[in-house]
């Protein structure tokens, strides 16, 4: 764990000398992206997951199969209470998975509430390229992935069970600003939601969303990152938008949607992630005070920007030039609680 401290400290250190302004590459003669792409990620795991990603997009793969890989990554070789394998259970005990996937061509697919099943991603992916739907949940969402091929089996963790029981002696839940960023950066419990968004060399979008959710949530609860167009949104046309944080207030806003219409309309990606974040602190001024809110997004020229409501937001950004490079996001009342 010091190593790797140590690790994302000297990126968090050489963030600040490296400027992510300005745009990707000019765009070739073919009209593609120069450089291969670029893939970024919500939370200081995601230099992990876009190394993942970065291997397929560096060879020429797509931004779909870059995200798909980065997503996977997340859910398997990471281990930690909000995503995927590791992640803590609702209040029943129950360990949940969410997940959604999107190109630019508006094509998109997700689960929620999907148990057991180790790759939500990825059934999200087969949701959107073999069925005529976009979502399915629960039992219905399971029953499709082991029809599809996908191994069904206990996914809780001892580790994470341990935490269940120790909860239910308190049995009380109130998000909190930062929970995942409470302890020190690059602790193993500095995490949320991963959502990642890409770019590869022809210009092409994509970006895929994947989370156990909120640690005792109700069950049967589902946040913002299955939901198109609350937590993830891809237009080929402007650029796309992912977030973290409380799920509900995305929902609520349309959060990432919001992001790139706003792109669509001459906002900058850091712009537009500005503008979504005074939207939410508008329409619930106290709330806002408590919960924190992440929007990050990158325009089809493959400029990068990010906003919060609190500080303490970090995200990666990975191309050819600057590999995994650790950003903090700006905020509207600063570092939180």
């Amino acid at each position: 764990m010091k190593g790797r401290r140590r690790f994302l400290g000297q990126m968090a250190a050489s963030a600040g000398a490296m400027a992510m302004s300005g745009k990707l590459a000019a765009a070739s003669p073919e009209g593609g992206i120069a450089q291969g792409g670029r893939v970024v990620s919500t939370w200081d795991f995601g230099v992990g997951a876009n190394q993942a990603a970065w291997k397929r997009l560096s060879a020429g793969g797509s931004a779909l199969d870059a995200v798909e890989q980065g997503a996977r990554w997340a859910e398997g070789d990471l281990c930690n209470p909000t995503v995927g394998r590791c992640g803590n259970p609702d209040r029943d005990g129950v360990l949940t998975l969410d997940a959604s996937i999107m190109d630019g061509d508006g094509r998109c697919g997700a689960v929620a509430a999907l148990e057991d099943i180790a790759h939500p991603i990825s059934v999200a992916r087969r949701v959107m390229e073999d069925t005529p739907h976009v979502m399915l949940v629960g039992e219905g969402a399971q029953q499709f992935a082991v029809a599809q091929g996908f191994e069904k089996r206990r996914l809780l963790t001892p580790e994470a069970e341990k935490a269940w029981h120790a909860w239910r002696e308190r049995a009380e839940y109130r998000p909190q600003i930062n929970a995942e960023r409470r302890l020190r950066p690059g602790d193993k419990d500095n995490h949320d939601t991963l959502g990642m968004l890409a770019i590869d060399r022809n210009g092409r979008l994509a970006g895929a969303c994947t989370t156990s959710g909120m640690a005792w949530k109700m069950h049967g609860r589902v946040g913002d990152s299955p939901i198109i167009g609350a937590g993830l949104y891809v237009d080929n046309e402007v650029g796309a938008a992912t977030a973290s944080g409380v799920g509900e207030e995305m929902i609520r806003n349309a959060a990432s949607f919001l992001v790139v219409e706003l792109m669509r309309q001459g906002r900058t990606p850091m712009e537009a992630c500005r503008e979504a974040i005074e939207r939410v602190v508008r329409k619930r001024p106290e709330a806002s005070k408590s919960l924190q809110v992440c929007f990050l997004a990158i325009d089809k020229h493959g400029e990068v920007g990010a906003f919060a409501l609190h500080g303490g937001f970090v995200y990666a950004v990975c191309d050819a030039a600057k590999q995994d490079v650790l950003r903090a996001s700006d905020s509207i009342y600063g570092e939180g609680a």
